[in-house]
């Protein structure tokens, strides 16, 4: 069995136009000061990381890693949520999506979708780069504004919608296979890829690909009232990547899973900071070192009442003291013998 690696922290949504959160340098020495050892960089923030550079060259990724090391941390992954989402939207988003790509791009989809696949091919190869095996992303989404069956769906739409996310993602995949990274799919509402089903639909339309993996987020599944540890069971063999991440699913008889249009914090499902929500981490931590999950544990805090700084002290603490140290014997070890074969017949009675 492996031991998890950890605790990490994810960066996006700690960055800012302040020291020491508008630098690389800054946040890693404020992530290590917390107790974190792993950095997940948000590819997209340019304050922190040149994702073009990244991919074109290997002496700016060893300046990068140099970064880190100096403040006695490594890089978990290098994330593109905000491209991947770009990968395949469906129109009715294309307003709110503008903000996601240069703003030269705005109001052209077709332009925006072309530039963020080759953001996906440029992660790639700074991944590659950056010795990283992992990387974080989204899916995007053309069939979600229909993921309710009503009005009725025409017969074959979701399958289409499906067909085309394959051969969009096929040659980013097959671009990641090429530099031996894996891309792990975040599965969350607003994208196509949101639960296990869906990502085995989309597995299968990719022709089981072996570089379509899983972000394993526990805490959308708590949103949707999935069995998070049943996941794990069916799962993990293509879990790669893991974000800790906390969430409470309180209903009333006034609001359940889709939340009434309210604010985060009204929602009767909502992200909580470590600790603070219902997930048991015990036992996916216990499931992760059981099925020798290979990667990082890393902290996403979204908490719509704590302060962020404190949910990420506190993550630090939480992540660490959750990692299990795996065994590397059986406990009833004393108890048996050495390996036998004539014993083990007068045993069977042979």
């Amino acid at each position: 069995m492996k031991n998890i690696k950890g605790p990490g922290i994810f960066l996006a949504q700690f960055a800012g136009d302040a020291a020491p959160f508008n630098t690389l340098e800054g946040m890693a020495e404020w992530a290590a000061g917390l107790g974190f050892v792993g950095i997940q960089i948000p590819s997209w923030d340019r304050r922190l990381f040149d994702l073009e550079q990244a991919a074109e060259s290997q002496a700016y990724c060893d300046e990068v890693r140099g970064i880190a090391a100096e403040a006695s941390v490594e890089i978990t992954e290098l994330s593109t949520h905000l491209q991947g989402q770009l990968v395949a939207s469906h129109p009715a988003f294309d307003t709110l999506l503008d903000g996601f790509a240069p703003a030269e791009m705005a109001g052209d989809a077709k332009a925006r979708t072309a530039w963020a696949a080759q953001q996906l091919k440029h992660a790639a190869r700074a991944s590659r780069n950056l010795g990283l095996t992992a990387h974080a992303t989204f899916s995007g989404a053309l069939a979600w504004p229909f993921f309710y069956p009503w009005p009725q769906r025409p017969e074959g739409l979701i399958d289409e919608a499906f067909e085309e996310l394959a051969r969009r993602w096929t040659p980013i995949l097959n671009a990641f296979d090429e530099v031996g990274v894996d891309v792990c799919f975040e599965l969350h509402p607003g994208e196509d890829l949101h639960d296990g089903v869906s990502f085995e639909r989309f597995v299968a339309a990719v022709e089981d690909h072996p570089r379509a993996n899983i972000l394993y987020d526990p805490s959308h599944m708590v949103l949707q009232q999935m069995d998070y540890l049943a996941f794990l069971d069916l799962y993990h063999q293509r879990v790669r990547a893991f974000h800790v991440k906390d969430a409470e699913f309180r209903p009333s008889g006034r609001a359940g899973v889709y939340g009434g249009y309210q604010d985060w914090i009204e929602r009767p499902g909502r992200f909580r900071s470590l600790g603070d929500g219902q997930i048991d981490f015990k036992q996916i931590f216990s499931k992760m070192a059981q099925y020798d999950y290979p990667g990082w544990a890393v902290l996403e805090w979204e908490c719509c009442i704590k302060h962020p700084k404190q949910g990420a002290a506190e993550g630090a603490v939480f992540i660490r003291d959750h990692i299990i140290r795996v065994t590397d014997r059986a406990f009833d070890d004393f108890a048996g013998g050495k390996a036998d074969g004539e014993r083990n017949r007068k045993v069977l009675g042979l």
